[in-house]
């Protein structure tokens, strides 16, 4: 991540756990990572919006999208967001947008994005939650798991190796085209600057990635 990028991203940390200490360049990357699961997961509530309404940007584009988001939590209602939450991604038998990797490469839902999906997470010793009931292969899984690949949730943390292989393989070739739908959707007000953030976000994830020397250790700073 750019410097510059990762000075806006260093005002998300409060919005998302860590599991052990990791250098701080990862350490805001599994912050970005985490706080978009979170608002993907489910509606937000009050405590996160009043973290979130606490950001503050630069002067980039990713940073102009945090303050965004930060007004739009500052000035969100519960009952607003669960109604928007609910036509965005649930609504009656399904929701505007399907934020799941099997849907956006095939056009259908569990296909073989989500088999090579459970097969690398069996190889990685990760499992899906008791509680939660969505295929593998939603947006938010893939970033919680991508979070916890950064700080260590899961075991050791990964290196950038083994980063870069899960997020080419589950995220790169769709992730970013998600979050320009949800900036785009019809049904979206509190949701468009979260699309704008996810979309940066994962713009500068496949840059750095893509700058890795053939070693996989280096990212530009």
């Amino acid at each position: 991540m750019a410097a510059e990028d990762q000075e806006s991203a260093s005002r998300v940390g409060a919005a998302s756990g860590q599991a052990e200490r990791i250098a701080e360049e990862e350490k805001l990357r599994a912050d970005c990572y985490g706080l978009l699961a979170r608002l993907l997961r489910a509606t937000p509530e009050a405590e996160l919006l009043r973290t979130i309404a606490g950001i503050e940007g630069d002067d980039t584009p990713f940073g102009r999208a945090l303050d965004e988001l930060a007004k739009a939590a500052a000035s969100a209602s519960a009952e607003a967001l669960d109604d928007e939450y609910l036509n965005l991604f649930v609504g009656v038998g399904s929701g505007e947008l399907l934020p799941y990797a099997s849907y956006y490469l095939t056009g259908f839902l569990n296909e073989k994005p989500l088999a090579k999906l459970r097969g690398d997470m069996a190889q990685l010793g990760i499992a899906r939650a008791d509680e939660v009931t969505e295929p593998e292969d939603h947006i938010a899984s893939l970033c919680e798991i991508m979070a916890g690949l950064i700080n260590g949730s899961f075991g050791a943390p990964a290196d950038l190796a083994a980063q870069r292989s899960f997020f080419d393989k589950h995220l790169g070739q769709w992730a970013a085209r998600f979050f320009q739908d949800l900036e785009e959707a019809k049904s979206a007000a509190f949701y468009v600057p979260v699309g704008r953030v996810g979309r940066l976000f994962m713009e500068i994830e496949a840059a750095a990635f893509g700058m890795l020397s053939d070693e996989g250790v280096r990212r530009p700073h």
